[in-house]
């Protein structure tokens, strides 16, 4: 039992490495807070589009629902190694695009960002989804009914009640998708995961992960238990707008 404390918990070991750590972990939260930004507005955008009315517009509706049943079955890990490998072969595309150094951050994050944005759009695509349909049909034919085109009637009626009632499935991609941004390990960028692996090769002790492990606990514990209360406060909604057993 000491020799796993020691292999494991090794406390003195977790300080005099946390610097590295928490550099490497700071990395991985700049990747799960942009890629979570963008997903959040690509799922909408795919939502919006799934939702467009009439057969003229039949094929984007088709595209937009090859690209999330696409993308929700390809591994993400898969997705980071083929854009990682084949984006800088595309010589067609301008430097700044194949080998992106934006913002003083390598390539790799950059590769990273794309490949999560892609496939975490495409899950919440699904989620805004079924809170578009969840909203009243009468409520769009009141819309169009007052003159508002699909259009208007999606942005000022359909979706403020649909993103509120996802809220609580949203943070739970969100939290999926912090622990997937382990995953960018693979691409050689010096995220958390990578780091603590380092570490662990170099001194044969994996505290260096437990800590690593730690630092994901204290930030996706207070978001489950936020995810927690969001769906408490949505089913007693729900329970006191339903009417009681017997109520005439």
């Amino acid at each position: 039992m000491e020799e796993f404390l020691k292999q494991y918990f090794d406390f003195g070991f977790m300080a005099d490495h946390f610097d590295e750590v928490l550099d490497g972990f700071w990395i991985t939260t700049q990747i799960a807070i942009l890629s979570g930004i963008l997903a959040l507005f690509w799922g909408l955008i795919l939502a919006t589009l799934r939702q467009l009315p009439g057969k003229a517009l039949m094929p984007i509706r088709f595209l937009t629902i090859a690209y999330i049943d696409v993308f929700r079955g390809i591994p993400l890990l898969m997705l980071i190694i083929l854009i990682a490998g084949g984006v800088p072969a595309l010589d067609f595309l301008p430097e700044s695009l194949r080998l992106p150094q934006w913002f003083g951050k390598p390539d790799s994050f950059w590769f990273g960002v794309t490949a999560i944005t892609i496939t975490y759009g495409a899950y919440m695509a699904e989620v805004y989804r079924s809170g578009i349909e969840s909203v009243p049909g009468g409520q769009m034919e009141a819309a169009r009914s007052l003159g508002m085109s699909h259009g208007q009637a999606m942005r000022s009626v359909i979706l403020p009640q649909a993103v509120r009632k996802v809220i609580a499935p949203l943070l739970n991609d969100f939290i999926a998708l912090t622990k997937d941004t382990t995953l960018v390990s693979f691409i050689a960028l010096n995220e958390v995961t990578l780091v603590a692996s380092d570490i662990q090769s170099e001194t044969f002790n994996s505290s260096a992960l437990t800590l690593g492990a730690i630092m994901f606990l204290v930030v996706t514990l207070p978001l489950a238990r936020l995810v927690d209360k969001l769906i408490a406060r949505e089913q007693g909604r729900f329970t006191r707008g339903a009417p009681r057993v017997g109520a005439l």
